[in-house]
């Protein structure tokens, strides 16, 4: 009996011990509800006003096609003191997702969205809060970027996720729209232009697998003729020759992740002594690089964020001073960096940014190639405000994850497991909740399940008799 009854306070004291650390897990989130005031769009690092309004593309979260009203996509203006200016509602014109956005010559500007069965994009004058002109793309699915060129009177777009259901292909594609006669004048077909092979690395031209083959989300008009385009899914970056349909330069190989990994919103430039230079978001491997073309190879001049000071970066501008305006997505900002790497400029934008542009700056990114600046070299970022906005903190948890299991057996799937964290969990973290009071909730909620089935274990002698005795 008393072998029993100590048996029983063991049990008992295991479980005080496990609620204490369930309720200290999920004390910080409870804090976090109470007190949570919806002010979160702010500035942070403000070393000097920038040279004009910043416009941001929010591209908020939607869930069974439907928007988030605590996650709204959103465009702001931001004054270049870090005040919000003005915000455009995507929800007040149906619009789920918002992308890319481009500043006009007469001070409007140029927006990418995603509605219901199809994207949108038009012309939107901030000042007057109305929509200028509007063009419908039905069965474009989420397309990330368009360019208005040729005077205004084409629309440049790349179309992701064509595929054609009757074929059971991908026709991922780039075309052009002719606003006066309404129709698609010029189309480029990835599947006709391109040949990746298994000898060449490549996973994607023998069997276009899925509805989102490509995920080509970006396109420019960088000449006369030649574009810019951005095949995400095949870490590569190409210009396409207008007239012969020919690839005339192309950045990047399949899976070939040192150069880059599933990048985002490429800038073309051409240096002083005429060297093509591309700058880009590698957004996989959290960073932003930048590749000068000397001869016929292509050499890494920059890496910004070699430390993990970015979490999937979508964006980088660079201005006329010579700084480089980066979206930051899912640590939620955008910043204004030095070519080595020192934040000037902030500000706090939930939730995942996507775009951002000076309205100022005539060409959006035209400013000069590191290799210009004698500025080439591998830097971190320094002088921000915190990830978490005000606070001076860096480390993020799967940061702090991936240092606690450096060098050890499992390194590689703690990073694998700590990347994967770091991409997800901005999305399904709720508004109220910090990033990590958001770790605390997972863990407790594991340590709940664990100690319920552990529960079913250590009584299931009682449970399978009580079990018995009902049914007889």
């Amino acid at each position: 009996m008393a072998l029993e009854q100590l048996r029983l306070s063991r049990a008992w004291l295991v479980r005080g011990m496990v609620m204490v650390l369930i309720v200290s897990l999920l004390a910080p989130s409870a804090v976090s509800a109470l007190t949570y005031e919806p002010t979160n769009l702010q500035k942070g690092t403000i070393e000097k006003p920038a040279n004009g309004t910043t416009v941001i593309s929010i591209q908020g979260f939607k869930f069974a096609g439907q928007s988030s009203g605590k996650k709204p996509a959103r465009l702001v203006g931001v004054s270049p003191r870090g005040n919000v200016e003005w915000v455009h509602n995507g929800s007040n014109n149906d619009v789920t997702w918002f992308y890319d956005v481009d500043p006009l010559d007469n001070g409007n500007l140029l927006v990418t969205g995603t509605e219901s069965g199809g994207s949108s994009v038009y012309e939107y004058d901030p000042e007057n809060d109305e929509i200028v002109w509007y063009e419908y793309f039905d069965g474009v699915l989420d397309t990330h970027d368009a360019d208005l060129i040729n005077d205004g009177e084409e629309i440049l777009v790349a179309n992701m996720r064509n595929y054609n259901t009757s074929t059971d292909d991908s026709e991922d594609r780039i075309f052009i729209y002719d606003r006066e006669e309404e129709e698609i004048t010029w189309e480029w077909h990835f599947d006709e232009h391109t040949n990746w092979t298994e000898d060449q690395g490549g996973t994607y031209a023998a069997e276009p697998p899925s509805n989102d083959w490509t995920h080509v989300n970006d396109v420019d008009k960088i000449a006369d003729g030649q574009y810019l385009v951005s095949p995400r899914n095949m870490d590569q970056v190409l210009v396409v020759n207008r007239s012969t349909k020919e690839i005339d330069m192309r950045l990047g190989e399949d899976d070939n992740y040192d150069i880059m990994h599933e990048q985002h919103n490429p800038d073309f430039h051409m240096s002083e002594n005429g060297t093509p230079t591309i700058t880009v978001a590698d957004s996989e491997n959290d960073r932003i690089v930048e590749y000068a073309k000397r001869g016929d190879e292509w050499k890494q001049t920059w890496e910004l964020g070699s430390n993990q000071d970015f979490n999937w970066p979508r964006d980088a501008d660079r201005l006329p001073n010579g700084n480089t305006l980066v979206t930051d997505s899912n640590n939620q900002r955008v910043i204004e960096v030095t070519p080595e790497g020192e934040v000037v400029w902030e500000f706090y934008a939930p939730w995942a940014p996507y775009d951002s542009a000076r309205v100022s700056v005539e060409g959006e990114s035209s400013g000069p190639t590191i290799a210009d600046q004698d500025a080439e070299g591998s830097y971190d970022v320094t002088g921000s405000a915190g990830l978490t906005p005000g606070t001076g903190e860096r480390l993020t948890f799967s940061q702090w994850l991936s240092g606690a299991f450096a060098g050890t057996a499992v390194t590689d799937q703690v990073d694998w497991f700590s990347n994967r964290w770091s991409k997800i969990a901005p999305w399904i973290r709720p508004v109220w909740m910090g990033p990590w009071d958001f770790v605390g909730v997972v863990i407790a909620t594991l340590v709940l399940l664990s100690w319920g089935l552990g529960e079913l274990l250590y009584n299931r002698k009682r449970i399978s008799n009580g079990v018995r005795r009902r049914l007889a």
